[in-house]
């Protein structure tokens, strides 16, 4: 019922910038956390940064000054904007999202909440 879609990944060289966005769409009601998580080749998932439906953020240590997480709550929108980027910000970046729905049972209207994550849109930082 809830889909995640990111845009905005690319090749960028050491020291640029570059913003990932993430669209949330579906029968929702509203967000809770938002945030975004990356996972380099051979390495396990790790949390970038996160956003709460008020504004409150969360960054990692290794992000924090140069990167910058923001949301769009009438658009059901998160954008990460990467600046000063470095060689090991290479990564597959995932949005995620702490979702209030609408469901289904049979004939009723429910309200679920899940978690969803997007299919992840790849940074690679090159020269």
């Amino acid at each position: 019922q809830v889909q995640l879609l990111e845009s905005g990944g690319g090749l960028v060289q050491p020291g640029g910038s570059l913003s990932v966005s993430c669209a949330a769409s579906g029968s929702i009601v509203s967000i809770y956390d938002m945030g975004w998580y990356r996972q380099a080749p051979g390495k396990q998932r790790e949390l970038v940064a996160t956003i709460t439906s008020g504004g409150n953020t969360n960054y990692a240590d290794s992000v924090k000054g140069r990167f910058t997480i923001s949301r769009d709550n009438a658009k059901n929108t998160v954008i990460l904007q990467m600046n000063s980027l470095r060689l090991e910000d290479t990564a597959v970046y995932y949005c995620n999202a702490d979702v209030l729905f609408k469901g289904t049972a049979g004939t009723a209207t429910t309200l679920e909440r899940l978690i969803y994550w997007g299919k992840g849109t790849l940074v690679t930082v090159s020269s």
